[in-house]
């Protein structure tokens, strides 16, 4: 059996703030309630936070694991991948995030995906009659969510969805218990989506903002955000490169979505889109990203503790992950260990000392 370990002399994040030095114990892979351990950490003055979640990332193989942990995202959502197979076998592996995944995204056909991208024929989707065939498939194969890209249809035409099949898609991926994810970029893309009953907005426009008009009804339909910043101002750097985008995008437009999404009340959820797959247009690194991503956040209006929440007990509330996002008795000792005040300066999440996955300590 693991030995208990005692971090001692940590000020902790609670969700909250921080607080007062206190010790934490992990037994077994979990917070503990014991007051005796078999070794102890000096925590020499700094911040224990629980692991970070990243909403929105992209797997090739264990290395994308590997290097996410050891920054701290001790929990990573893929949201697309060649198969499920592959999540499936960087399940469970001791010392490296925990993870879930949508499998194949659904994509109309003539789309990025099927045609550029290598995902198979099968996932696209012709229309809203398919649309059951397709969920179906994701949940034989174990899918976690469902993806959908959204696109732009008067940039794409017929390789963009109509709201008609978006919304079948949702109705057939709740239908399954299952959330609904859009990837949007695009204004036309994001109203569509939003029109359709999507459960959470990925990415943000490039094209145009989101006034605060718009941001208020989306909040009172409930729709959440993974604004992957990072990724749309990379994006905005290639886009007259890509198919889906023309002259006039601009990443300033998806920093000011943000900042009328959190004006509005809307849940934010921080993700990087990070991948390596060769030949990417718009590689971002795991783990390291996702501390540019709290600070891009934070820039566009969130505070410090917001950023935090953003990255923690936020997302493991909406997710359903309800053994995780917080350090308190009984969770997993998802943990990360930095020096400074991430409460008052976001920057200090980047000064990290140590790491424990579930009790492992891996850095």
């Amino acid at each position: 059996m693991p030995e208990a370990i005692a971090i001692t002399n940590v000020k902790v994040f609670d969700g909250h703030a921080l607080t007062d030095e206190r010790t934490v114990v992990i037994d077994n892979g979990v917070i503990s309630d014991a007051t005796i351990a078999n070794s102890t950490v000096d925590g020499q003055h700094g911040t224990l936070l629980p692991g970070f979640i990243d909403s929105h990332v992209h797997f090739i193989g264990v290395a994308d694991l590997e290097q996410g942990t050891r920054w701290g995202c001790t929990t990573m959502l893929d949201m697309g991948s060649q198969s499920m197979a592959l999540t499936d076998s960087l399940r469970h592996r001791q010392g490296l995030a925990d993870i879930r995944g949508s499998g194949n995204p659904a994509s109309a056909p003539g789309g990025m995906q099927t045609t550029r991208m290598g995902f198979p024929s099968s996932s696209a989707v012709t229309g809203p009659a398919d649309a059951d065939r397709f969920v179906a498939d994701r949940v034989s194969e174990g899918a976690d969510y469902i993806k959908v890209i959204v696109e732009d249809p008067r940039r794409m035409g017929s390789a963009a969805f109509d709201v008609a099949t978006i919304a079948a898609l949702v109705e057939a991926a709740h239908k399954a218990g299952l959330k609904a994810i859009a990837h949007v970029t695009a204004l036309a893309a994001l109203t569509n989506a939003a029109d359709a009953g999507v459960d959470i907005l990925t990415h943000a426009p490039l094209d145009a903002d989101v006034d605060d008009n718009l941001a208020r009804a989306l909040a009172t339909r409930g729709i959440v955000s993974v604004p992957t910043l990072i990724m749309m101002r990379s994006v905005a750097s290639i886009a007259e490169r890509l198919p889906t985008h023309e002259a006039g995008v601009d990443y300033a437009y998806a920093r000011s979505t943000v900042s009328a999404f959190h004006r509005a009340g809307i849940t934010i959820l921080a993700g990087t889109d990070a991948n390596t797959a060769p030949g990417s247009p718009s590689p971002i690194q795991h783990g390291e990203a996702f501390h540019d991503e709290l600070r891009l956040l934070v820039e566009a209006g969130l505070t410090p503790v917001e950023a935090l929440r953003s990255a923690t007990v936020v997302p493991a509330e909406f997710f359903g992950l309800t053994d995780r996002g917080v350090i308190e008795v009984g969770r997993r000792a998802d943990l990360l260990l930095i020096d400074g005040d991430p409460t008052q300066d976001i920057a200090a999440t980047r000064a990290v000392r140590s790491v424990w996955a579930a009790g492992v300590k891996v850095r």
